[in-house]
């Protein structure tokens, strides 16, 4: 079970880019980075614009993905991580196994490891760092190792990890948070310092404007193959675009949609995958939304096609709570799709050919999609009045109290459908035993595609039962200079690897 640290970031990230209300220029150029043809500049500074500045730097006490998006993989590791397409693999651990009734899981680690300050790792310092997690509450992403009974070291060069109950996540959860290896004798501030195993080290931090990352030279890996990293952080967005343009920055990730034709020349302009989901909740315990045909009759009634348009194109049509690249995902958009004749059947065969619902929102977001749900329910007889209020006032009306008709936030955190659909008492208002039951059945396998197939039944369950609208998966714009090459265009919402980042000259 994971904390909700994402939704959190999610709209904190909003804040920093908030889409605006038109579409922006022409389609985005092809994927990948621009080559100058030049020869790779081992003695390179990169300048990357970001939006998002960590408040500290402490990845046990400090929640939110602008940690997660630099730091790890980079400074911090574990014994897994994810590789460009998301998928496990050992980064510290040599190799692992998993007992066959999925309760012991031995990871072998490897040899010539040491951490920045030139500290040799040790199966000790592996176990201490996941306990530490493990047994202290207040540690983000303690909640992922629940099922977790101990974690000890039998020998220098291995790590035994048992489980309660057998527990699918457990292998991306180390992945994450909950993995990182951290030096046991270290006595450095993690508020403002790390100290890890990863290519680079974090050089400085300049609250409030960058934080800079140097080669680690002693890496047991393949080194960095640039030099330093900077990252510098924008809250406005028209700025970091000009950041762009000036040359102060050779990439940017997310650019504003709308302010994208500004980078036709020098970058290349790719709209990569995201776990952002841009969810439109129904509050079902609430009357006349507790009636499955109403909850049916709003979904047919939004063009997805529309909102995406209107924030400037950068998304992709849900139809269903799991997105692409997370374990479960199916195309599920032809469920309860677009129909606005249909709409109004189902809505007069409820009782409520005209309706009144009000939107509770994070004044936040733009009015981009505020503006084209209250054109398109009007088609079909419903009158939208939409509230838009402060972040604080949506976490204690709707959030915590679940006093709403309507809301509209993004969730971009991954692997999330068990905490938002599977468990009973989250702001949705929503719950169906019959998919409680097989997100339980799915944790429980040993077996990945065993777990995918379990979770994707849930998931259309859900989508069926129609508890929100899914209205798109956010797919945002990475600008990559040329001579840039290897730096990563997905899912770069929530970590940016440099492993296989290279400048030319």
């Amino acid at each position: 079970m994971r904390p909700r640290k994402y939704l959190i970031a999610g709209l904190a990230a909003a804040t920093a880019l908030v889409l605006a209300a038109c579409s922006g220029g022409g389609k985005s150029a092809s994927s990948g980075p621009s080559d100058s043809g030049g020869k790779p500049d081992t003695s390179a500074t990169l300048n990357v614009g970001l939006v998002l500045e960590p408040t500290d730097l402490n990845v046990r006490t400090t929640s939110g993905v602008a940690l997660d998006q630099i730091l790890i993989d980079n400074v911090y590791q574990g014994l897994v991580g994810l590789d460009p397409n998301g998928k496990i693999v050992d980064v510290l651990a040599k190799s692992h196994s998993i007992s066959s009734d999925g309760l012991d899981y031995t990871f072998t680690l490897k040899s010539g490891v040491a951490f920045s300050d030139g500290t040799k790792l040790t199966a000790q310092d592996v176990a201490w760092s996941i306990n530490q997690v493990r047994t202290n509450p207040k540690y983000v992403d303690n909640n992922q190792l629940t099922d977790v009974s101990s974690i000890t070291a039998p020998d220098a060069s291995t790590v035994d990890i048992k489980l309660a109950k057998p527990n699918a996540e457990l292998l991306y959860d180390l992945a994450g948070r909950a993995g990182l290896v951290l030096e046991q004798g270290a006595t450095n501030d993690l508020a403002t310092s790390a100290i890890g195993t990863g290519p680079y080290k974090l050089q400085s931090w300049k609250q409030g404007d960058s934080i800079t990352f140097t080669r680690n030279d002693a890496y047991w890996g393949p080194k960095a193959k640039v030099a330093s990293v900077v990252w510098h952080y924008y809250t406005d967005t028209a700025t970091a675009v000009n950041a762009a343009v000036s040359g102060d920055i050779q990439v940017l990730t997310p650019v504003d949609a709308t302010l994208k034709s500004k980078l036709n020349s020098g970058f290349t302009l790719t709209s990569g995958e995201s776990t952002d989901k841009y969810v439109l909740a129904f509050n079902s315990k609430r009357a006349p939304l507790n009636d499955l045909k109403v909850r049916q009759a709003l979904r047919e009634a939004i063009d997805p096609k529309a909102i995406i348009a209107a924030v400037g194109g950068d998304g992709v049509p849900m139809g269903g709570p799991i997105p692409k690249g997370d374990p479960g995902y199916q195309d599920l958009t032809s469920i309860n799709a677009y129909n606005p004749s249909d709409a109004k059947k189902l809505l007069a065969e409820a009782g409520h050919p005209k309706l009144t619902l009000t939107l509770t929102v994070p004044n936040i977001y733009s009015t981009a999609t505020n503006d084209v749900l209250v054109s398109e329910f009007a088609k079909v007889g419903v009158t939208l009045k939409v509230d838009s209020v402060e972040f604080t006032t949506w976490l204690s009306q709707v959030y915590t109290n679940k006093d709403y008709d309507l809301s509209l936030v993004d969730h971009s955190e991954a692997h999330d459908f068990g905490d938002t659909w599977a468990t009973p008492g989250y702001y949705f208002n929503y719950s169906n035993p019959q998919v409680q039951s097989l997100y339980a059945e799915a944790l429980a396998t040993t077996s990945a595609a065993d777990e995918s197939a379990k979770l994707a039944q849930a998931a259309k369950l859900v989508s069926q039962d129609a508890p929100a609208d899914w209205l798109y998966n956010w797919t945002p714009i990475t600008a990559v200079g040329t001579g840039v090459m290897g730096f990563p265009t997905s899912g770069t919402n929530n970590r940016i690897n440099l492993v296989n980042l290279e400048v030319t000259k």
